[in-house]
């Protein structure tokens, strides 16, 4: 039996209203680094893009508009309740559709999903596997949506590595570096670093996106690699890219890692980048209809 109380119109609801969230306001964690970075920054140029980045989400918080005219495309993950009362999979799937089509249109996102052939564009940002959701088996007692919409500029600078296990650490570190230096300003620095460690390909390559959901003031519960976020995080702020590629101190605001146990002959490494609009946004539905949002 499911509930009687949470229809899709909720879910439909709470869709609309986490990318508006996600995309006119930032998580106080970010916002946070980036008022530090522009604190400690002494050279004229890089202090002088920091200060347009606040300006930035200041104007968008405080005009309800997105923050950045590429929106992105709707990643969604989906912690479903443990006793499965609160609607099906296939149910929260149409719901989440249809609330980003409602959102495209009102709030207004950049319809951004295309035909990766034909470039043919829908307009509202849906198509095949768009949005795209990730569902999440869980214990909780009510069903969590979060929402991480992706810029192309960041996106684009994905990676992958299947490194293998003999280069260990230094391996992973190496290819991080690599994937960096690549990057450049491209990803409109500071990032954020996503990191996925294990599984498989695919599933490294997941659990780097996913990592994004973490404010990046929470270190991993793991010691070993909360202590490589924390190692990544100061040595490659020495690089000197800065704020859009231009110098300075900052050029990443977090590093976050999530890990996977992986098969004995592979050890898979993905990157997701972040911009520095590392846009998420929460929401908790109880089994009553009512909804808590968060970031």
């Amino acid at each position: 039996m499911v509930s009687d109380t949470v229809t899709e119109v909720v879910i439909e609801k709470a869709t609309v209203e986490l990318l508006r969230r996600a995309e006119t306001r930032l998580p106080i964690d970010i916002v946070t680094a980036l008022e530090k970075a522009y604190k400690a920054e002494t050279e004229e140029i890089p202090k002088t893009q920091l200060k347009n980045i606040l300006n930035n989400i200041d104007l968008a918080k405080e005009s309800n508009i997105p923050m950045c005219q590429d929106t992105g495309i709707p990643v969604f993950f989906v912690w479903l309740d443990k006793a499965g009362l609160i609607l099906s999979p296939s149910a929260i799937s149409d719901a989440i559709g249809s609330g980003v089509a409602r959102a495209t249109e009102i709030v207004p996102l950049r319809p951004n999903t295309v035909h990766p052939i034909t470039r043919s564009n829908p307009g509202d940002n849906t198509g095949e596997h768009m949005p795209y959701i990730n569902f999440i088996p869980s214990d909780k007692e009510y069903l969590e949506l979060a929402v991480l919409p992706k810029g192309a500029g960041s996106e684009n600078m994905s990676a992958l590595s299947m490194i293998t296990p003999t280069q260990g650490v230094k391996g992973i570190k190496q290819f991080v570096l690599d994937t960096l230096l690549h990057a450049g300003g491209k990803p409109c620095p500071p990032i954020i670093l996503g990191i996925g460690i294990g599984g498989s390909a695919d599933i490294s390559m997941k659990l780097a996106k996913e990592s994004l959901l973490r404010p990046i003031d929470q270190r991993h519960s793991d010691p070993q690699f909360a202590a490589l976020e924390l190692e990544l995080y100061e040595v490659l702020n020495d690089i000197g890219i800065g704020p859009m590629g231009l110098g300075g101190k900052t050029t990443l605001l977090g590093v976050n890692i999530e890990f996977a146990h992986c098969h004995t002959a592979s050890l898979p490494v993905a990157i997701n980048i972040q911009c520095w609009a590392s846009r998420r946004a929460r929401a908790k539905i109880s089994i009553d209809g009512a909804i808590e949002y968060g970031d």
